[in-house]
């Protein structure tokens, strides 16, 4: 059982809560917020911590923060984080148990070796229209400009939010915002931004993919409480299609990262050098079973950043 327990710290002469959490096992805050699942969180490199990242998540900023087996998020009351911020960190879930049952569907010695070298990444519970835009955009891409863009879209379309108090937890990318950063924008406020303002954004070919979303959200094509609650993931997957743009692919990140439909495998170009390295020609995602997603996100860090 993780303890959490709320204190007050003072930061540029103003009160912010920090929840801290003890005992806090396979979770490495770096590993989780570097991993490729999630693009607005960012390093605070001169933090008095061991590692920190502070970002932009369900209309809020935070900066989670950690010491060994320490965890701190700062900017959050006690009942934000029961409500919010545990599942959205995946600290909701026994990964104990999770890596056992990954472990128990395969003897492949390059899995067993993700599993414990890539340990500490848990899988975040995402807002489940970022997920799908955020992924959209990140067609093609790499995260550096990923970021650049959605950085971009949320200040043009997004809602300000007050981080003067957070001085001392800022990501170095938010340092320069004069004491303001933008929410990820509503499906509203895209479609009124339209294909041209996205266009402007130099999102080149994702413009319309983007819009087409946006549209569908607000026409209930798109529907995230099926998206939620639909047993079968290939009907969630089937769904997500319908959007100009979106393949299997897209559709599975966003249900993995935004849903947490854990059974989702995305497959990029990394995923497939790991299949074609170290599985026979006959191996399918769904032999790992309904935490096939996080095996997935085990392997491809172990690839991408331990064997590369």
């Amino acid at each position: 059982m993780i303890s959490a327990k709320t204190t007050m710290a003072v930061q540029s002469e103003q009160k912010i809560p920090i929840v801290r959490l003890d005992s806090v096992k396979l979770f490495d805050v770096s590993r989780v917020f570097d991993c490729g699942q999630c693009f607005r969180f960012d390093p605070v490199t001169e933090s008095t911590h061991e590692k920190e990242f502070a970002g932009c998540a369900h209309g809020r900023y935070i900066s989670v923060a950690q010491d060994g087996d320490t965890v701190y998020i700062y900017n959050s009351t006690q009942d934000e984080y029961e409500h919010i911020w545990k599942s959205f960190l995946g600290l909701d879930r026994n990964y104990v148990e999770i890596n056992r049952e990954i472990l128990s569907l395969s003897s492949n010695p390059a899995l067993t070796a993700a599993v414990s070298q890539a340990s500490g990444i848990r899988i975040l519970k995402q807002d489940g229209w970022e997920a799908i835009c955020s992924f959209i955009i990140s067609q093609n891409n790499n995260i550096p400009r990923i970021k650049k863009l959605i950085a971009a879209l949320c200040e043009r379309c997004g809602e300000p939010i007050d981080v003067s108090s957070m001085s001392g937890h800022l990501a170095d990318l938010h340092k320069n915002a004069d004491g303001v950063v933008y929410s990820f924008p509503s499906p509203q406020k895209v479609f009124e931004f339209g294909i041209d303002g996205l266009a402007q954004l130099k999102t080149g070919f994702r413009a319309k993919y983007i819009y087409d979303a946006a549209q569908k959200m607000l026409s209930g094509e798109i529907d995230l409480d099926m998206l939620e609650q639909n047993p079968s993931t290939a009907d969630c997957i089937q769904h997500l299609c319908t959007v100009r743009g979106i393949g299997p692919k897209v559709a599975s990140c966003a249900l993995l990262f935004g849903f947490s439909r854990f059974d989702a495998f995305p497959i990029d170009v990394w995923i497939k050098k790991v299949m074609e390295k170290y599985f026979d020609s006959d191996f399918s995602p769904s032999q790992l079973g309904q935490y096939a997603g996080i095996a997935q996100q085990y392997l491809f860090y172990y690839e991408r950043y331990l064997q590369s």
